[in-house]
């Protein structure tokens, strides 16, 4: 049932974690059941202004801490994303629910001032909070790799951090990348103690939610504004580049569970953006993946806005791109190995290429 994925999967590199993180790694949670219909308490469920990832127990200090994080992350996003919270008021309008698949990251994999490179920096926030790795990908085309990370509670979104291999563009870019990348925001900090605070379990519940916008202050860029030729260079080799000088570690996308959202008008990924399409919303063209795979996604248009970058003579001005579209998966149900069901739990290479595409900008 799974689609054969053209992408490479790739071992694991070797990853260096932060000096004062010692890597815990929890049990990763599997998304099991035994009828077709989502459990009652679906991860991430929320009715209408009801924080979206809530937790089934309020005694693991870390599954707190993480939904704190999530839903300052999704309240920006929804900001943001014009989309995402018109896809929220439809389904809250038919009695249904808003449940987040996954959460989507980009970066660069250049050394960098403010934070380790590339997928690590945002590694080392996840696994110490209990994320585990599932599976890697490689995109040779693209100059990509990217992670899936499965959470440790089976009501949080699973994880898709991705990052863009510089050192295989062009040498004179690459080389304006890493550069743009070491000018380090000074306003922006990476908080190591904090991670080691939480991976020691050393917060207690009233530190929750300031530690908790702290750390969602990472979700930003990083570097100072970057040239704006720069950006228009890169965008000619890689649209990712593009938009990750831009954004940084902002949010790429959060993703609506289909098989959870229970609205009974719009039972598949199909009815859905046909839905959406109907009642305005820009959607991309095509769904991904066929009507037997273990997994079909398709997504809105990117929503766009003015992004600071650094003129040729030193001022900021401003860059009209794109920022982040709302995502949608569904997800078929295969045999667990112990005579039950879940849903087919990964994520398939080909149809991450074409998501990757829906933040291009049109020039």
């Amino acid at each position: 049932m799974r689609d054969a994925a053209p992408g490479q999967r790739c071992p694991p590199p070797s990853r260096v974690p932060l000096p004062t993180l010692v890597t815990k790694l929890l049990p990763s949670a599997r998304r099991t059941v035994h009828d077709p219909n989502p459990p009652s308490t679906p991860r991430g469920a929320t009715s209408g202004d009801a924080p979206l990832f809530m937790t089934e127990s309020d005694t693991v200090d870390r599954t707190k801490f993480v939904t704190m994080l999530f839903d300052r992350l999704w309240s920006d996003y929804r900001q943001r994303v014009p989309h995402a919270q018109r896809y929220v008021d439809l389904v809250t309008e038919r009695g249904g629910r808003v449940v987040n698949d996954h959460i989507a990251f980009r970066s660069l994999n250049v050394p960098q001032a403010a934070q380790p490179a590339g997928i690590d920096a945002l590694l080392n926030v996840f696994l110490p909070l209990g994320y585990t790795e599932f599976d890697r990908f490689e995109f040779p085309e693209t100059h990509l790799r990217a992670v899936h990370l499965e959470p440790p509670a089976q009501d949080l979104p699973k994880l898709f951090i991705s990052q863009l291999q510089v050192a295989e563009l062009p040498p004179e870019l690459a080389q304006r990348i890493e550069q743009a990348a070491s000018l380090w925001d000074e306003s922006f900090t990476y908080p190591q103690q904090l991670l080691a605070a939480l991976e020691a379990d050393a917060l207690h519940d009233a530190d929750h939610a300031s530690a908790a916008d702290q750390l969602a202050d990472l979700f930003r860029r990083p570097w100072l504004p970057p040239p704006r030729n720069l950006v228009l260079d890169a965008h000619e080799h890689s649209q990712y580049a593009a938009w990750t000088l831009l954004h940084g570690n902002a949010v790429n996308h959060f993703t609506g569970f289909i098989n959870a959202q229970n609205v009974p008008a719009w039972p598949d990924i199909q009815a859905t953006v046909d839905g959406l399409r109907a009642a305005g919303v820009p959607m991309k063209d095509t769904i991904e993946g066929g009507p037997d795979s273990g997994l079909r996604q398709s997504s809105t248009r990117a929503a766009e806005g003015d992004f600071p970058v650094t003129e040729p003579d030193g001022a900021i001005g401003q860059l009209h791109w794109t920022y982040a579209y709302y995502e949608l998966a569904e997800r078929a149900l295969i045999p667990d190995g112990q005579g039950g069901q879940k849903y087919f739990p990964g994520f398939a290479a080909h149809q991450t290429t074409g998501l990757f595409e829906m933040t291009r900008t049109q020039r």
